[in-house]
């Protein structure tokens, strides 16, 4: 048993990068397509960040994600990896497309995928989906609310102050708003794999109730300052300048837009999509200039993208543990 729960965490542990580098378009986009830090400086930033977030929100998030969207009863080894090939693979997938989908949606709609195709619809824990629902489509909500009128704010503040004055001073501020961002993109991200291999030591019997140990809690944060690092290109080209151009007080706008939705959706334990927050907020920011600065069919497609994820993960999922079935896992 003690080999299969090792293998387990380092298939949780490699989605946890996967999701870092998936979304590093989220934490860095902004500050690349402003020029104030080079992609390589940006990252690092970045992941920084991401790993000192371990410190600083607790483990509200890792709880649901564990224990309160799932029949913790119902999961075993096969349940786990079958939910982590289904969020895996729809990441790769999107990711390969440029494509900025959401890791934490990837996830629970691959561990609910999973946990359906061995113990049917009865394995769900409604209360803990209710919250994320509403969440998808409240984060980019929040995002675009706060961007929005944080431009409007900035704008009415500096009307009388010289343009390249503003700007001077926003690329500084940049480097706060995006460190700010990066914390709380770090604390929400993070922890769903913190509660995916909680729930395997769990199920093996190593810990009596569900905890989070303080290993658990720093691996998690290492993996995925590490998969940041490594960096989504594809993905911060979409995020960067396809929507709409940016510039430094844009950018700032945005990242603080949209940290204050994951910081919200944190303190009260709910997995949200770091995605949605940072996109929400760019169109946000994008709109004060005019409606046609902000381009609606790469919106569109983002959208469907959100719209598909967890239904598409969930069958990935499925499958995965149909076939694992027929092998003889359980």
């Amino acid at each position: 048993m003690l080999y299969i729960v090792i293998a387990l965490i380092a298939v949780a542990l490699f989605f946890d990068y996967i999701n870092g580098f998936h979304d590093a378009a989220n934490s860095i986009a902004t500050v690349v397509s402003t020029r104030v830090l080079s992609p390589g400086k940006a990252v690092i930033w970045a992941a920084f960040f991401n790993f000192v977030a371990a410190f600083t929100f607790g483990t509200a998030v890792a709880k649901t994600v564990g224990s309160g969207m799932i029949d913790i009863h119902v999961v075993t080894f096969a349940v786990i990896f079958a939910g982590l090939v289904g969020a895996i693979v729809w990441d790769l997938i999107t990711w390969y497309s440029g494509l900025p989908t959401s890791s934490s949606h990837a996830l629970i709609g691959g561990y609910a995928g999973a946990a359906v195709a061995k113990a049917g619809f009865g394995a769900i824990i409604p209360g803990g989906w209710t919250k994320t629902i509403i969440f998808i489509f409240l984060s980019p909500f929040i995002g675009l609310v706060f961007g929005l009128s944080l431009m409007i704010a900035i704008h009415w503040i500096f009307r009388w102050t010289p343009p390249s004055r503003v700007d001077r001073w926003f690329r500084r501020l940049q480097l706060v708003s995006a460190a700010f961002f990066s914390l709380n993109h770090g604390a929400n991200d993070a922890q769903k794999t913190m509660g995916i291999i909680s729930g395997v030591l769990f199920t093996a019997g190593y810990i009596q109730a569900f905890t989070i140990p303080f290993w658990v809690i720093i691996t998690a944060h290492a993996a995925i300052a590490l998969g940041t690092l490594a960096g989504g290109w594809r993905i911060i080209h979409t995020m960067g300048s396809k929507i709409t151009k940016l510039q430094p007080v844009g950018g700032f706008a945005a990242e603080t837009g949209a940290a204050i939705a994951l910081m919200i959706a944190t303190q009260i334990g709910v997995p949200v999509s770091t995605t949605h927050a940072i996109t929400g907020a760019i169109v946000g920011v994008g709109s004060t200039r005019r409606l046609s600065a902000v381009r609606w069919g790469v919106a569109g497609q983002i959208v469907w993208a959100w719209i598909l994820t967890i239904p598409m993960a969930f069958l990935i999922a499925a499958g995965s543990y149909t076939l694992l079935r027929l092998a003889g896992a359980k």
